[in-house]
């Protein structure tokens, strides 16, 4: 089901809607239901990520447990080559 909501623009961005939705072949409706769609889905991954960043910080802090930046290092030097080996883990 779909309902209407109501956005307001000022008159130089709805000549700029209008113009890109003529050079596009595209109505305003849907120029504006697009570009909402694609802020939402980028706006939530930022969300889900920094949720999964402070899951993982409070585990952190929790167990202390972390991979030694050497580790990370000696892994990071031999990326891309033939002596590459998969990435150091929490083991």
């Amino acid at each position: 089901m779909s309902s209407s909501l109501a956005l307001k623009l000022d008159e130089e961005t709805r000549q700029r809607l209008q113009a890109l939705g003529q050079l596009r072949d595209r109505s305003p409706h849907w120029l504006m239901k697009k570009a909402v769609l694609e802020f939402l889905e980028r706006e939530e991954g930022y969300e889900r990520e920094k949720s999964e960043d402070l899951a993982r910080w409070e585990a952190y802090r929790l167990s202390g447990r972390a991979i030694p930046g050497d580790a990370v290092q000696d892994w990071l030097e031999r990326f891309g080559t033939a002596a590459e080996t998969p990435a150091p883990g929490l083991d």
